[in-house]
């Protein structure tokens, strides 16, 4: 299945796998070496902590080339009205709250920053919107009403 992204996305999954590559690893391997040294490997706390780090490593870094062979880089529509891939969405609920998301891709979710799934709930009743238009979400907590005030693009 294709992984859509932001170029800004990829580069960041690109970053932190050359982190995880050339600086963690490195570090974690020297650290087990320096603590088989020490002999008895069997109640070396050291050495077994770091066994079991290298193997998280292992694991993320073999998680992200799976990601990363999937992307599918989504250029941004910089002159669109409305909502696709990659749009900053400025909505209002029906207390007049605004709040601005970005509908990226999943493994650039970051609700602290507004960044949401393009396969979540609000990005789904979102996509293909346009400024003006009423959109109802369907929450646990009982239906709520937007209304999309502004859609933008930005680079990545």
């Amino acid at each position: 299945m294709t992984n859509y992204i932001t170029s800004a996305g990829a580069k960041k999954l690109q970053a932190e796998l050359a982190r995880l590559l050339n600086t963690d690893r490195a570090k974690v391997v020297r650290d087990v070496a320096e603590a088989a040294a020490q002999g008895d490997r069997s109640e070396n706390a050291e050495y077994i902590y770091g066994k079991r780090k290298l193997r998280e490593i292992d694991r993320r870094i073999h998680f992200l080339r799976k990601r990363l062979e999937l992307v599918e880089v989504v250029a941004p529509r910089t002159s669109e009205k409305r909502i696709f891939f990659g749009a900053s969405v400025e909505i209002e609920d029906e207390d007049g709250k605004r709040t601005t998301y970005r509908i990226v891709g999943e493994d650039e979710i970051d609700l602290a920053l507004g960044h949401v799934s393009w396969r979540s709930p609000i990005g789904r009743a979102l996509l293909k919107r346009q400024e003006g238009d009423s959109v109802m979400l369907k929450r646990p907590s009982g239906d709520v009403e937007l209304v999309v005030v502004a859609v933008r693009y930005e680079g990545g």
